[in-house]
């Protein structure tokens, strides 16, 4: 069994309502940075996304099957040229796991639900959790509030 699908069998035992599609339905549904990002762990450059610099209120949510993963009230400009937030929208919104490509070894955050990578969450955040969510806005799409 691949690492890919031991995660995914693991995150079938914590998460509800799963969101599994095959990759032809991914490709249809997301636009080709979308899917080079979210489905196949690329990471867009930094200063050019949707997110880096808004500052609208709302709700973050995944762009792969639409669950809600950060909050505008937890973001804050990191200085890095991609969207920062210092906690995820809930416990079991996001799940992470060890991410060992390029030569150094970093934390993956994705969503808990369809398993959409979403970006890195490094120790060098603000209070109150110290984290820095460092999350590619092509993995993401916005709700305003209400």
């Amino acid at each position: 069994m691949s690492q890919r699908h031991r995660m995914v069998s693991e995150m079938d035992a914590k998460t509800k309502d799963k969101v599994e599609k095959s990759d032809a339905e991914w490709r249809q549904q997301l636009t080709p940075e979308q899917y080079k990002v979210a489905r196949q762990h690329g990471t867009e450059r930094a200063f050019t996304g949707e997110f880096w610099d808004h500052h609208e209120a709302g709700t973050y949510t995944c762009v792969c099957c639409g669950e809600p993963v950060f909050d505008s009230a937890t973001k804050f400009d990191s200085g890095t040229g991609w969207p920062s937030f210092y906690q995820p929208a809930g416990k079991e919104a996001v799940e992470t796991q060890t991410d060992r490509g390029f030569f150094m070894t970093r934390t993956e955050v994705h969503c808990a639900r369809c398993a959409a990578h979403l970006g890195h969450v490094f120790p060098d955040g603000p209070e109150p959790t110290g984290q820095r969510y460092c999350i590619n806005s092509a993995a993401l799409d916005f709700e305003p509030k209400k």
